[in-house]
């Protein structure tokens, strides 16, 4: 098995940041539009808050994606000395 170094992994990290906000932010945009139009009478407020919905999400995936001890249910231990 090959390492990898903290740069890459740091990487890695930022492009599935990147990747899942593209994705969220742009299905939450659809929703909203989709939305607008059968429900609230082409009104722009739906677009926007669901479009918001999707980069919130997709912020608070990436905040535990570098921060664990964020992730409700998880315990950091210490490493013994």
């Amino acid at each position: 098995m090959s390492s990898t170094s903290s740069e890459n992994t740091v990487a890695q990290k930022y492009d599935r940041c990147l990747a899942d906000l593209i994705v969220k932010t742009g299905l939450g945009l659809g929703v909203g539009i989709v939305g607008s139009v059968i429900f609230f009478r082409r009104r722009g407020w739906p677009v926007a808050l669901s479009t918001g919905f999707g980069a919130g999400m997709s912020y608070a995936d990436c905040d535990r994606s570098f921060n664990p001890a964020r992730v409700p249910g998880t315990r950091i231990v210490p490493s013994s000395q």
